[in-house]
């Protein structure tokens, strides 16, 4: 990382975002531009979108062949890496993201509300079982797509999320995933074809594959249709939810 990008990363911990400015995608001139900067040259940085959120920009870029977001003052002279904050909600300020290539590739799906959303979540995840222990009284509310991304260290994962997929409905699938863990009997008793387990770990894969196009790198992450990142905190207060 540049000289720039720590200086920043050291000066700008929070920024106000004025009036709750709705972001808007700036245009391809204008990327243009902004790939032309000298601070994005000498750092070889590459802007692929950019939002413009009123006070500041917010880019995704690819720094090195990874993917990050980072954010530029409007004059275009400082260049922001790390946490930025609206210090009036509280809020991370964040890059929505696209996700229409998330659309029938869910494991299931939970709620029968019109509020909808998208949930990346892994099944030994404590702060996921935390979450989901409160979808009963979520119900009425929301309709979350949800997506399996079972974490490396988490040793059952896996095994855990094709297990719930195997089932044949989708409130069977449900009824697993919030009551099913390592060390539950029908777990351990599992049988599932060799061809059935080809599909499911194809599916598994393909949820995936989604979550790092998305660059999702814990569990659980919560979108909302507009792919606005969300505090799965915020979700409870809500719907006057006590966390509790």
């Amino acid at each position: 990382m540049t000289k720039i990008l720590k200086l920043s990363l050291l000066v700008f911990s929070f920024l106000s975002v004025l009036n709750a400015y709705e972001p808007k995608e700036v245009t391809k001139e204008e990327i243009k531009q902004i790939n032309n900067l000298n601070l994005l040259q000498k750092a070889d940085i590459k802007v692929s979108k950019a939002f413009d959120m009123g006070s500041i920009y917010i880019l995704d870029s690819i720094i090195q062949g990874k993917p990050q977001e980072l954010f530029l003052t409007k004059d275009k002279k400082v260049l922001i890496a790390g946490n930025v904050m609206d210090v009036n909600s509280g809020d991370a300020i964040t890059l929505p993201v696209d996700l229409s290539n998330t659309i029938g590739k869910e494991a299931l799906t939970y709620g029968s509300g019109k509020d909808e959303y998208v949930l990346f979540t892994d099944p030994e995840c404590p702060y996921c079982k935390k979450l989901e222990s409160f979808f009963p009284k979520l119900e009425k509310h929301v309709k979350i797509r949800v997506f399996f991304f079972p974490l490396s260290f988490h040793n059952n994962a896996r095994d855990l999320s094709i297990y719930f997929m195997s089932k044949k409905t989708n409130e069977e699938k449900i009824k697993a995933m919030l009551n099913t863990n390592a060390d539950s009997k029908e777990f351990k008793n599992r049988k599932i074809s060799k061809d059935e387990l080809a599909k499911l770990e194809k599916s598994l894969e393909e949820q995936m594959i989604i979550a790092q196009k998305l660059n999702i790198r814990g569990t659980p992450t919560l979108f909302n249709k507009d792919g606005k990142k969300l505090v799965w905190v915020e979700l409870l207060k809500k719907y006057n939810i006590d966390l509790q």
